[in-house]
């Protein structure tokens, strides 16, 4: 018997192939064409199990626009996309919570896969949100899939969208529930959104070791797995890992992945006696009439209230080299310092450039610009920190750079395994020097706060988004226990309040920081 498994991952709400920069993109992404991939495959195949890993409730303008100006109780558009593709289970992504347990559990509630979630408890200790693992059959032969999650979502996410959930280690929940699937199953598949925290070859750390990924560990240490689908890291990934077929089918449906099983019946026992897995690109691919079909009146309207604008801006917020930004600042940066600072009440600031593919704010400033270059739905914390907190983090934020051949660069780590641009910050309110030549560690230079030497003892408040308030892209100088208070209300939301108040907007070309050789 064969068996073709099928995934897609990290789909952020990308439905159609456009990233909603500029207006009806063709580009090589998004479930539209993933759909056209999935059904080229199912077509061909004896048999077919198709996965999603998650992260699919957000991330998109269209995702955006769903949850938080349709005000939707669940985002149809998305789960009418899901449902012109024969999934049979999904599994929850980390980013799933952004909109608050509500939003979510409508949305598993009106999809047509099965969802299934072992590690995300309620109080009691009994899955919260799904079965652990649910099983299909073909014939007789049992297929098992168990759904795991990332468990720093509970490190990450805005508490009132945890609230009373427990988020234990996929690897317990594996080491849990394999041995029971393993006794009612023949083959064993893991739905995980998580990835690898390990180098594939060598073993060796590939990243911090914090539970945030498992997936190394759990094939590692878990034996009667059969299939490891991933997620989370958006790589693109396919091979074999202690004997196991893995793939991670990278983001935004630009890949699907697939593992071919071929599994014979010995001793009255099944078992897999050969596997292939690869990545197949979509980007190529025209989307599916159907998929497209039923989210068009869904994607008019998002393009429409793209295009409405806010405000004027007198002079330019507009750049063309998002390293030039990061080494420099710029005046939509400041812009964005502002609006925090003003919202928060205090006068010192950090963000993040979170976006590679915009360029900051056109004129006039529309909706569009605001999506597009602010694309997490944060909200944001004030804190009250020491000047050795302050420090702490600049020397953090420092360690993005490098030098090599004599130019500075992004260290790599900022983009293997993961791509994480959004955990170097820029500061407003301090100025600052990175010098990249001197250790890690010792690289800010002369640290001035209204032009005073930044001092240890000094007591400051700061504004930040609520993902690096409880100190996440390890930031462990900021924690809870130094949160003043909250703001519940999206980035984007009070961006676009900002600009409705403030129709002529001054770009501030203000310089606080610099890096240098």
């Amino acid at each position: 018997m064969k068996l073709t498994i099928l995934t897609t991952s990290d789909t952020h709400g990308y439905l159609a192939p456009t990233n909603y920069v500029k207006p009806n993109a063709n580009m090589p992404f998004g479930l539209e064409k993933a759909a056209t991939v999935i059904k080229k495959e199912q077509e061909k195949a004896e048999n077919t199990l198709i996965l999603d890993d998650g992260d699919f409730l957000e991330g998109s303008p269209l995702a955006y626009y769903q949850a938080e100006v349709e005000n939707t109780k669940s985002p149809t558009a998305i789960n009418d996309a899901f449902s012109t593709i024969d999934y049979d289970f999904g599994t929850v992504g980390n980013h799933e919570f952004n909109y608050g347990q509500d939003y979510l559990k409508q949305a598993i509630k009106q999809s047509k896969r099965q969802f299934v979630s072992a590690n995300i408890l309620d109080q009691d200790g009994n899955p919260a949100l799904a079965k652990p693992y649910a099983i299909k059959q073909f014939g007789d032969l049992k297929v098992g899939v168990l759904g795991l999650t990332t468990q720093s979502v509970d490190a990450w996410e805005n508490k009132a969208s945890v609230k009373n959930l427990n988020f234990i280690s996929a690897l317990e929940a594996a080491k849990r529930y394999v041995p029971k699937m393993c006794k009612e199953a023949d083959i064993v598949v893991i739905l995980y959104h998580g990835g690898f925290e390990r180098d594939l070859k060598t073993g060796h750390p590939n990243d911090k070791i914090d539970g945030e990924n498992e997936a190394y560990e759990i094939l590692k240490e878990v034996p009667g797995i059969d299939v490891m689908a991933t997620g989370h890291q958006h790589r693109m990934l396919a091979g074999k890992l202690f004997g196991v077929p893995y793939v991670q089918p990278g983001h935004r449906g630009n890949y699907v992945g697939r593992i071919q099983l071929n599994i014979e019946k010995e001793n009255g026992k099944y078992k897999v006696v050969k596997s292939n897995q690869k990545i197949i690109k979509t980007g190529d691919e025209r989307p599916n009439p159907e998929t497209k079909k039923i989210i068009a009146p869904t994607e008019k309207k998002v393009e429409k209230w793209l295009s409405e604008p806010l405000a004027h801006i007198d002079g330019s917020m507009h750049y063309d080299d998002p390293f030039q930004v990061r080494t420099h600042g710029n005046a939509f940066v400041n812009f964005i310092q502002k609006v925090q600072m003003e919202t928060m009440g205090c006068d010192l600031s950090t963000t993040a450039l979170f976006s590679n593919e915009s360029r900051g704010f056109e004129n006039p400033i529309t909706m569009r610009n605001i999506i597009t270059n602010y694309v997490y739905p944060n909200t944001l914390a004030l804190l009250e920190i020491t000047g050795a907190d302050l420090k702490a983090a600049l020397e953090k934020t420092a360690e993005y750079f490098t030098i090599k051949n004599n130019k500075i660069i992004v260290d790599p780590k900022y983009h293997h395994p993961k791509i994480r641009d959004y955990n170097y910050d820029m500061y407003a309110g301090v100025d600052y020097t990175i010098k990249v030549s001197n250790p890690v560690g010792k690289r800010i230079i002369n640290p001035t706060y209204h032009g005073k030497p930044v001092t240890n003892k000094m007591k400051l408040k700061i504004v930040l988004n609520a993902y690096r308030a409880v100190g996440g892209g390890h930031y462990p100088m900021y924690n809870e226990d130094k949160v003043i208070k909250y703001n519940t209300i999206t980035m984007s939301n009070l961006i676009a309040a900002y600009l409705k108040h403030h129709p002529e907007i001054k770009a501030d070309q203000t310089h606080n920081f610099k890096v240098i050789k």
